[in-house]
């Protein structure tokens, strides 16, 4: 657990209970420093990739301090702070629009990269599906989309979304994250959906970046309401009367991205990397009981 410095310990409080800034007493304030947890007040903020910092983490950072505290600056989650924060993001919209244009020029991909159950693809055909141990298609069907208001919708998401993600987590936990997220949607499809149903697109993904972009907001104490309002709009338009949408992918990458930004952003510095892994490896067990249980079902 982080310690206040010594002598200042008697300050962290004012007079009616409220939190004050460590450097200055009696100064209220809800923002904290997303390196060392202290809370600090407007004149002590100072501006980082993601929230705020204080002047005593800033100054180690930069390497004027002293003894081991003296170290890389981290993001609020503990990557790495890099140049391009956006880099996977791009590299993941690259992915999802390399693969439209495929899809665009050869149709016939789309059978055979869709997440599907268990299912004659062509009439008399064999059967295909992740039940046939086709397991690829919860990994491929992430970066597939047909129609192209389809695929700029999830972009934008992705864009609006994973940028600022990527910048808070750093680059391998938020790929985890996105990863992790998608791979929980199709699951929850592939256990709850008709099984020659066929679903596609990179929603699930989306949703569980939306997830843990409350979970950070909560983290940083930034205003809740623009991203509760994203929240309800997505999901009216995930349960609308008029179907078409696999909601199964949206509430589970909602889910698991909650949950693995849970374990990200609030797991205890001294044990941090445990608890990390330990989320992202209890959310992966649970996709692949559940892709097991309904193959098992199915076969």
């Amino acid at each position: 657990m982080d310690q206040q410095p010594p002598g200042e310990q008697d300050r962290s409080a004012t007079a009616d209970g409220s939190v004050s800034c460590y450097r200055h007493a009696g100064r209220a304030t809800h923002i904290r420093c997303v390196r060392c947890d202290r809370p600090i007040c407007p004149e002590c903020m100072v501006n980082a990739s993601v929230g705020f910092q204080c002047p005593d983490c800033v100054r180690q950072g930069s390497g004027t301090g002293h003894g081991p505290a003296a170290q890389q600056p981290r993001t609020v989650a503990g990557g790495s702070i890099v140049a391009d924060p956006r880099l996977i993001t791009k590299i993941l919209l690259g992915i999802n629009v390399a693969v439209y244009i495929a899809v665009r020029a050869n149709g016939e991909l789309v059978n055979e990269l869709l997440l599907l159950g268990r299912a004659t693809t062509y009439f008399g055909g064999p059967l295909e599906g992740v039940a046939e141990g086709q397991w690829y298609r919860l990994f491929t069907s992430m970066f597939l989309h047909q129609e192209v208001w389809h695929i700029v919708f999830n972009m934008l998401g992705l864009w609006w979304l994973g940028g600022p993600l990527e910048a808070a987590l750093g680059r391998a936990r938020y790929l985890t994250l996105y990863m992790l997220s998608g791979l929980a949607g199709g699951a929850l499809t592939y256990w709850l959906a008709a099984p020659e149903q066929g679903s596609l697109g990179a929603s699930g993904a989306i949703f569980g970046l939306l997830g843990a972009t409350a979970v950070l907001m909560r983290r940083l104490n930034y205003d809740m309401r623009p991203v509760f309002v994203l929240l309800a709009v997505n999901l009216v338009i995930t349960f609308n009367p008029w179907g078409g949408i696999a909601w199964q992918a949206h509430v589970g990458g909602l889910i698991a991205g909650t949950l693995i930004a849970i374990g990200m952003v609030h797991a205890p510095r001294e044990r941090r990397a445990l608890v990390q892994y330990g989320t992202c490896a209890l959310v992966l067990v649970a996709v692949v009981a559940i892709v097991m249980a309904r193959t098992a079902a199915l076969t």
